[in-house]
């Protein structure tokens, strides 16, 4: 019995702490009192006093990091001190909330930057004193830690199927198809098997066209996905770059980090020669 009343007033508790939280044309509410307001242009909202003198912005941010792994997450701004732009989790009070009603929830419940009297600076200013860290599951860790390999890789392929890194060839691919040159994603299905080599002509593994598969000459196997609508996967055409980026994460002795080589002045016993 004790422990049914216990509960029963923890829950009541609960229930009479509990903000109601509105947003109607424009006008932030908390608990029935106007608090701020808020426009938005895009996926960008401004947060504005009462007498509508801009605060801060909050941005949401819904990228691909690599592969079919997504992030999503809000980017933080004053107007009055740009030098600083927190990246930020944010909360929504349902799955099937819009931007401005999680813009809004984050700010009240998450940050604590708006409450009962307004727009609260000083919380706003401890914020970006401390910048809390983003709380990331390990599936978009690894993402970002694959994005920032391929990112020091610096791929391109250029028109004769040769791959390079930071400007310096280290393979190519065979077996191009007909569209190639004219489109740098790989739109056609053919029997023959598109294969790449190193620099020095060792296979490395081959992407198939009917499946969308790469697979190392290893054997490991990975499938290109794209994101839609920041939710649902579903397959597309990779382009040539997609695929050497992706060879080079499942096969890692198959492209070393490229340093840009930087050319200087000829000079020879000193003295600085002419420059053909």
């Amino acid at each position: 019995m004790q422990k049914s009343l216990i509960l029963f007033f923890t829950v009541l508790s609960f229930i009479c702490n509990a903000q109601i939280i509105k947003t109607k044309r424009g006008i932030v509410s908390l608990d029935g009192t106007h608090v701020a307001k808020i426009t938005n242009k895009s996926n960008e909202y401004t947060f504005m006093d009462l007498k509508e003198t801009p605060i801060f912005t909050v941005e949401f941010v819904d990228k691909s990091v690599v592969d079919s792994v997504r992030d999503s997450y809000v980017k933080i701004n004053r107007v009055y001190n740009r030098e600083k732009t927190l990246d930020l989790d944010y909360i929504s009070p349902s799955a099937f909330s819009g931007d401005e009603k999680s813009a809004v929830y984050t700010c009240i419940k998450g940050l604590k930057i708006i409450d009962e009297r307004g727009i609260n600076i000083k919380n706003l200013d401890e914020l970006f004193k401390n910048m809390p860290k983003r709380k990331l599951d390990s599936k978009t860790k690894e993402a970002y830690t694959i994005r920032t390999k391929i990112d020091k890789l610096n791929l391109e392929v250029n028109s004769v199927g040769e791959i390079l890194s930071n400007g310096v060839p280290v393979g190519y691919f065979t077996n191009l198809p007909v569209s190639f040159g004219s489109d740098d994603r790989v739109t056609d299905k053919t029997f023959i098997d598109i294969e790449i080599y190193d620099a020095k002509s060792k296979y490395i593994g081959k992407y198939i066209t009917t499946t969308k598969q790469i697979k190392t000459a290893g054997g490991k196997t990975f499938t290109l996905y794209r994101e839609m609508s920041g939710r649902a996967s579903i397959l597309k055409y990779p382009t040539y770059k997609a695929i050497a980026e992706r060879m080079a994460i499942l096969d890692p002795n198959f492209i070393k980090i490229q340093e840009k080589v930087i050319v200087g002045d000829v000079v020879k016993d000193g003295v600085e020669k002419d420059k053909k």
